[in-house]
């Protein structure tokens, strides 16, 4: 068989070919094919000649089965899933990326694209697809004057927080360090200062990108402000983003903040208090509310907080929660920025099997905190907790149509977690999870796409986006008309 090269010509010429692909790749001389599961699940081989003129187009690795790196580079943050790609491309720049979609759309290959790993769902890898690898591109440069910030996608938030606090800057980025902010923006992305500047999503001014043909892109307002929506939320529907860029703000570099935990016997109560508190709250302060196990086996309500404004001001908006019932351990006090955004880490390690339900609220009523305590008075397994993650403030006031992220009204994410390190505790804690989900999902609205299930019909993800659907479809027709980019919130094509 021939060596196929990958420039766009020889693509267009495949690509209008009327030999079936199946056929081309089934040719008898396929000594050393490796074989590799395609775009509509089936088994196709793609040639050792095709492989190595692949890797010969990369600057980066190219990596198979049973060679060293193979296996660290396919675990993702998540370790439910163990998935085997049958080729990982470890990008090192766009070139990379170019060579890989073609090269994937040419073989209609199943292809799953890892950013920061942190993939809630696990479809940042594939089995016997092609694992299309953004870890290597970590590139950060802050612009202290203009207040930008340009990111290459394989990015941990840690790390663009630490470059952009050294000039006391920050955006909204997660609470969580080592997740990735490529996928946390094209989701939306939320974060501990979201309530004053807004999503991640809102303060990114502009985007490079590669879409399903192979082609480069540059995505702005004045260039091409369209995708520029649809990429504010609509997920990685559209094309693999190279670099992005966000706008900065004034930010710590040390900020009030920190615990406050109460006894479980006291979570009705002061979940009852939160509600009313927190739903008139100023745009400054951010509040998770949640359940948690301790290492004592014990179960605790946590309410992690973090005021960017002075010191003052912050320990006034607390006052009364302090106030209203003491808490068993008062932790807030002025902090680094960067040691807030690290503190969650140590419970969500890399590694860990996590399994995820959630929703958006507009509030926190009486009938849903009735349903989260009971469900945790009965027999919860110590692997589970549930978070009220914060939203609404300066969220709420860009228009639902403005970008593809929707749910601008909810005031909170509800999430439900089961999670193990030991396989025994996998089946109790996802059970577990289900059962409380189904128990309060009538009073969620929508849910974030980064926090999809694997078990989220497509339907889950059509009622999601709303009224933005329809855009949403009209550009995935125009960016990528076959799916290539299908392991996702899916936006599916109708052409």
């Amino acid at each position: 068989m021939k060596r196929r090269t990958f420039c766009a010509s020889a693509v267009a010429t495949l690509a209008t070919a009327s030999v079936p692909w199946r056929r081309v790749l089934a040719a008898p001389e396929m000594s050393g094919a490796t074989p590799a599961v395609g775009l509509d699940g089936q088994q196709i081989l793609l040639s050792a000649s095709d492989i190595d003129d692949l890797r010969a187009s990369l600057r980066g690795e190219l990596l198979l089965a049973g060679q060293d790196g193979y296996d660290s580079a396919r675990r993702i943050w998540n370790g439910a899933f163990d998935r085997k790609p049958a080729l990982i491309a470890r990008c090192a720049g766009a070139a990379d990326v170019i060579q890989t979609v073609n090269f994937a759309r040419a073989h209609a290959l199943l292809t799953a694209v890892r950013g920061g790993g942190h993939s809630l769902s696990g479809q940042s890898v594939c089995d016997g697809g092609l694992m299309l690898d953004l870890a290597p591109m970590k590139s950060v440069h802050v612009d202290p004057i203009t207040r930008r910030a340009r990111l290459e996608p394989g990015v941990l938030l840690g790390q663009f927080d630490r470059e952009a606090q050294a000039f006391g800057l920050a955006t909204t980025a997660g609470t969580v360090s080592h997740t990735g902010a490529a996928g946390l923006t094209l989701g939306g992305g939320f974060g501990r200062i979201g309530r004053k500047y807004g999503l991640a999503c809102d303060n990114m001014t502009a985007a490079e990108l590669v879409t399903a043909n192979g082609q480069f892109v540059k995505v702005s307002a004045q260039d091409d402000p369209d995708l520029l929506w649809g990429l504010r939320g609509g997920g990685g529907n559209f094309g693999v983003v190279t670099k992005f860029e966000y706008r900065l703000h004034a930010v710590g570099p040390l900020m009030f903040g920190g615990p406050l935990l109460y006894p479980f016997e006291e979570a009705r109560a002061v979940l009852g208090f939160f509600s009313g508190f927190i739903a008139a709250a100023p745009d400054e302060l951010y509040a998770d509310a949640a359940l948690v196990p301790t290492p004592e086996g014990k179960r605790m309500l946590l309410l992690d907080i973090c005021y960017c404004g002075p010191a003052d001001a912050g320990a006034r908006a607390v006052k009364p929660l302090r106030d209203f019932r003491k808490p068993a351990v008062d932790g807030l006090r002025m902090l680094p920025y960067v040691d807030l955004q690290r503190s969650s880490d140590a419970v969500n390690p890399p590694g860990r099997g996590y399994y995820i339900k959630s929703g958006f609220v507009r509030r926190i009523e009486p009938a849903m905190i009735d349903a989260v305590i009971e469900r945790f008075s009965g027999p919860a397994p110590m692997t589970t907790l549930l978070i009220f993650a914060h939203s609404g403030g300066a969220i709420g006031r860009v228009k639902p149509e403005a970008t593809a992220f929707l749910h601008r009204e909810a005031n909170h994410s509800l999430v439900i977690s089961g999670f193990w390190d030991r396989p025994a505790d996998r089946e109790p804690g996802m059970q577990w999870a289900r059962a409380t989900w189904k128990a309060v999902e009538p009073m969620t609205n929508g849910f974030y796409v980064n926090e999809i299930s694997a078990e989220d019909p497509q339907q889950r993800v059509r009622a999601n986006y709303g009224a933005n659907y329809d855009r949403l479809v009209a550009l995935k027709n125009k960016y990528d008309p076959g799916n290539l980019f299908r392991l996702n919130a899916n936006i599916r094509p109708t052409v």
